[in-house]
């Protein structure tokens, strides 16, 4: 039987300080939207070059980071506490999921002939998508309808999340509500990658779910990503193309690994993490110190401070000797 979330979140410390913050991220990415309109070199630099680069290291100390002050989730959660919307139904959780991963895998590659030069496309998407968030939180309780369910970035915060760095309290939820019935990040990370994954953890059957595809083949799509180039639209094939046959590669290579080695899903998901958030920072930092024009020690610099991150978390995860001894499978 899979363990429910029931236990309430702790109460984040400096409540007020949170919604200074939530309102904070509402101001700024009005702002950016107002700036990929008016003068999308800047807001494109800023965005690509200094935002981004940081929420994967974020995500290591701990999702709630993000989390706690994503617009996206606030307008979510305002949306949510304008009227009693209805839980999300249980059977609909592992569609809304992969609906998420999809997104995730649709949007990424799009940056190359779309979204990393054209700032008003991208700023029309950051509505759109902010629209889906509120109508979402107007139909389902609380995070369910897009935080906790369709959100493309939550696959990742769910990686990286599973044994963070810092703890923190949910900032969104006093009190939970149950709005999904199992894997929410914000109540209990450590249990929401196996909550996600059910009894197929036990055996080499978590890699035919959903997020179990998505972990085996997350290093070979990032891979994937910075072996493309920016182009124009007409490129979007050939990007597609070259994006998925790395993020195959990567599938079939971590079942091959995992089958020989015969690896538990929570080293293996742990170990696939790491890789692929190496390889994002091994590319993004030498993507960084040209764009903004920085010392090539930079580059050197970035990488050694991500990689010691990366080997903290991996540390932090590691647990006793008797836990690693859990996470190897010694029967199938």
């Amino acid at each position: 039987m899979e363990t429910r979330t029931m236990k309430p979140p702790p109460s984040p410390p400096s409540g007020h300080l949170w919604r200074i913050a939530q309102a904070g991220g509402l101001g700024v990415t009005l702002l950016l939207i107002l700036g990929l309109f008016r003068a999308p070199g800047t807001a494109l630099r800023l965005l690509w070059d200094v935002a981004i680069p940081l929420l994967p290291a974020v995500f290591l100390i701990n999702p709630k980071l993000w989390r706690n002050v994503c617009p996206l989730g606030t307008l979510n959660m305002i949306a949510s506490s304008r009227r009693r919307p209805g839980k999300l139904p249980d059977r609909w959780l592992p569609a809304a999921g992969i609906t998420g991963i999809f997104l995730l895998l649709l949007m990424v590659p799009a940056r190359r002939f779309l979204f990393n030069e054209n700032g008003p496309v991208l700023a029309v998407t950051i509505l759109a998508v902010a629209l889906l968030a509120l109508l979402l939180g107007a139909m389902f309780s609380r995070k369910a309808g897009f935080c906790n369910s369709v959100c493309p970035v939550l696959p990742v915060e769910r990686l990286y999340g599973q044994s963070p760095l810092l703890n923190l309290g949910n900032a969104h939820c006093s009190a939970c509500g149950q709005c999904v019935s199992r894997g929410c990040l914000d109540v209990a990370p450590a249990k929401s990658i196996p909550q996600i994954l059910g009894t197929s953890r036990l055996s080499h059957n978590w890699l035919q779910t959903g997020f179990g595809a998505f972990a085996a083949s997350f290093p070979g799509f990032v891979l994937g990503y910075y072996l493309t180039t920016n182009g124009p639209l007409d490129t979007a094939g050939s990007v597609y193309f070259t994006i998925a046959l790395y993020t195959l590669a990567s599938y079939v290579l971590t079942q091959i690994v995992v089958r020989t080695l015969n690896l538990g899903a929570e080293l293996a998901v742990r170990l696939l993490g790491a890789l692929a958030i190496g390889l994002y920072y091994w590319f993004a930092s030498a993507v960084v110190t040209e764009h903004l024009g920085l010392h090539d020690g930079a580059t050197v610099t970035i990488r050694t401070l991500a990689f010691a991150l990366i080997a903290l978390w991996l540390w932090r995860g590691s647990g006793s000797p008797a836990d690693t001894r859990r996470i190897l499978l010694h029967s199938r």
